[in-house]
């Protein structure tokens, strides 16, 4: 049977909001981990940690600010709804990760958990916001259309993106930072990988 064919289970509104309320808490604790410990992670997350850790202002602010200009791609690409959930889903984690600070307090974290439970944290939250057709948007939404523009192979995209980013981050961190972000990238890209499949999950919305 092809998932064409399978029953359409679409989300409710309170699904969707559910997801997103949810989604967008994991991702902010996640990035709660990695600051206590200064990681990193990929994508515009990763720049806004960088910058974050670079100028002190806060994450959140950071966050918000750099995936202002995808939103124009975003509506090219992917249409006005999927473009407004993605900037309610990014406001709400720019808002979370400054109020999760406030709401949570380590004592000490090592920075192996903090790495495996950050990574993990943020794959469960953009697993959740995946399957209710919502994103973090920024340099994902720019290699999609730099793919379908230009031709340019979207993974290679992110991927040399991502590449900058850690070089820039091993003039500014420590190597053991650095080494503990790609593990935490890892844990969160597998979460993704092995969750993330065509005919997996059919709910739509």
């Amino acid at each position: 049977m092809r998932v064409e064919d399978l029953p359409k289970d679409p989300h409710s509104l309170v699904e969707d909001a559910m997801a997103m309320l949810l989604g967008t808490l994991f991702v902010a604790l996640g990035v709660t981990f990695y600051t206590q410990v200064v990681l990193l992670t990929g994508s515009t997350a990763g720049l806004a940690l960088l910058l974050n850790y670079m100028t002190g202002w806060g994450f959140g602010a950071w966050f918000f600010t750099i995936n202002l200009p995808f939103y124009y791609l975003a509506i090219k690409r992917m249409g006005w709804s999927f473009t407004l959930r993605t900037f309610i889903a990014i406001g709400l984690v720019s808002l979370f990760s400054e109020l999760t600070r406030r709401w949570v307090t380590f004592e000490s974290v090592p920075s192996l958990y903090a790495a495996l439970m950050g990574g993990a944290l943020m794959g469960l939250g953009m697993l959740m916001l995946f399957r209710h057709r919502t994103s973090l948007g920024g340099i994902n939404i720019l290699a999609l259309y730099l793919q379908e523009r230009h031709g340019l192979r979207a993974g290679y995209v992110q991927l040399g993106i991502d590449a900058m980013i850690l070089v820039v981050a091993l003039t500014q961190l420590p190597l053991d930072r650095v080494a503990y972000s790609v593990l935490g990238a890892l844990t969160l890209n597998l979460i993704i990988a092995l969750n993330h499949k065509p005919g997996r999950y059919i709910g739509v919305s």
